[in-house]
């Protein structure tokens, strides 16, 4: 990779060398201005206006524009003669916990090459340094004719240089957030929060530009002579008119797309109740409602048949007890009088032979 900037690092009394090299790289497409009617290119000359003519880059330079309009000039040995110690070199100033820099300050990012065999054992120990701190380093160097503010940070084995805003360059956000009382539920946070465990799984990896890949099918496209392909039919819009049901359609829509299952203890997504259409005064139930009250009253007619047959079953053995007990009663009672009738007429036996005697 090219580097861009060539100083050293100052790490105390520690003195780095090292090249400065992009770390990201821009893939979108760019386009040419064009003169619509023939194609043509449209091109920006650099004119003097003083001598209304076309100039070349070398006689191009730099200046100042005061406020009166007056132009200073200022010339790369001018720029070289700065008193500041930054000029060629990064000057850590401080090593603080990374969660002390705002993500707001963040620019372009960099890597920071050593300059050679004897930068090799100086870089790999402030590498080193970082690591076991657990901390990043705050830095000023100069870049482009001005001072920046810069954090170092350990990317695998090479160490990255993140570009960062003065403080003062950072705009407080009043106005920004709304200003209507809203009140949130528990419910909604749950829902919220089971949206956010859905979709931040993700590997970053996997996501890629779609807008540039539709961008070059649409240049190929044309310069085959072909139609470009149409775009999708757009969403349908409008107000979120119930938060609740939007949030559930999301987690369900979510965890379908990705064949997750509700994990134990996460909010369960239910599809909310519809009320009733109201009745028509004087009118009758709908069928379907019929139909229900029908299915319902079905099975009581095998009820009441258990129930009569139960009845039969117990009178007829009521029935039978009865007889029986009566048929035993008789029997007793018929038996009971054999006897006595037989010791009557043993009696009269008796007392008859008394009196022959």
């Amino acid at each position: 990779m090219r580097s861009i900037w060539n100083g050293a690092i100052s790490f105390g009394l520690v003195s780095i060398p090292i090249k400065l090299v992009n770390a990201t790289e821009s893939h979108s497409i760019s386009f040419r201005q064009i003169h619509t009617q023939d194609n043509g290119r449209i091109r920006y000359r650099k004119v003097c206006e003083l001598e209304d003519r076309e100039v070349s880059q070398a006689e191009i330079g730099k200046g100042y524009e005061d406020a009166d309009g007056t132009i200073i000039p200022i010339t790369d040995d001018d720029l070289s003669h700065l008193p500041i110690p930054t000029a060629r070199t990064i000057d850590i100033v401080a090593f603080v916990p990374a969660d002390r820099i705002d993500p707001l300050q963040m620019d372009a990012a960099y890597y920071l090459a050593a300059g050679g065999a004897p930068a090799a054992k100086p870089y790999i120990l402030l590498r080193e340094a970082l690591k076991r701190s657990n901390k990043v380093a705050i830095a000023k160097y100069a870049l482009r004719g001005r001072e920046r503010l810069g954090m170092l940070r350990v990317v695998g084995d090479a160490i990255a240089m993140h570009g960062l805003l003065w403080p003062d360059e950072v705009r407080a956000p009043e106005g920004v957030a709304p200003d209507t009382d809203v009140t949130i539920r528990d419910k909604e946070l749950d829902l919220a929060d089971a949206l956010m465990d859905t979709l931040g799984e993700v590997d970053l990896e996997d996501l890629h530009d779609e807008y540039r890949a539709a961008l070059e099918e649409v240049i190929a496209a044309k310069a085959s002579g072909e139609a470009p392909p149409e775009a999708p039919a757009p969403a349908a819009g409008g107000k979120v008119l119930d938060l609740m049901a939007a949030l559930e359609n999301s987690v369900r829509t979510a965890r379908e797309s990705r064949g997750v299952a509700p994990a134990a203890g996460e909010a369960e997504v239910r599809p909310l109740p519809r009320k009733a259409a109201p009745k028509a005064a004087g009118g009758k139930k709908s069928t379907s409602t019929a139909k229900k009250a029908a299915t319902a009253k079905k099975p009581e007619p095998a009820r009441k048949s258990t129930s009569k047959a139960t009845s039969r079953a117990t009178s007829k053995a009521t029935s039978k007890t009865a007889q029986g007990a009566k048929k035993s009663t008789t029997a007793k009672t018929a038996q009971g009088a054999k006897k006595t009738a037989a010791k009557e007429t043993a009696a009269k036996k008796t007392a008859s032979r008394k009196r022959t005697a």
